[in-house]
């Protein structure tokens, strides 16, 4: 099994792209569709901050029920928006790349070759 796993949408362009820079790389990650199985909360927590950002920063506005939510005002706690996200899966921004080295977005797909065994620093 890999230690790579990527957060991926399979309708999602980005994504697309980032899984096959990961085969590029020669990696074969272990590929969730977070859309058919949302990551628990607490491996969710756990992403958002490995990546260094907050939640509202791994919410996905586009194309969700975002707007219709209300989620841009600020009364909403972490906590609440993390509810959402489970509710609502589409509201993770995609993909999360994790390796033992970190996790990055995937926005460009290149960023996520710092946490790639191996290439860190590189861009391609």
């Amino acid at each position: 099994m890999s230690d790579v796993t990527i957060y991926h949408n399979p309708a999602c362009g980005t994504s697309r792209n980032t899984l096959a820079l990961l085969r590029e790389q020669g990696i074969e990650p272990r590929v969730v569709e977070y859309l058919k199985t949302p990551p628990a909360r607490d491996e969710l927590k756990r992403l958002i901050a490995q990546m260094g950002m907050t939640v509202r920063e791994v919410l996905r506005r586009k194309g969700t029920p975002y707007d219709e939510l209300g989620l841009d005002d600020s009364r909403w706690t972490d906590e609440q928006l993390l509810d959402f996200m489970q509710q609502h899966p589409i509201l993770m921004q995609r993909p999360i790349v994790a390796t033992p080295l970190g996790a990055r977005m995937g926005r460009p797909p290149e960023a996520v070759l710092e946490i790639l065994p191996g290439t860190q620093g590189q861009r391609t």
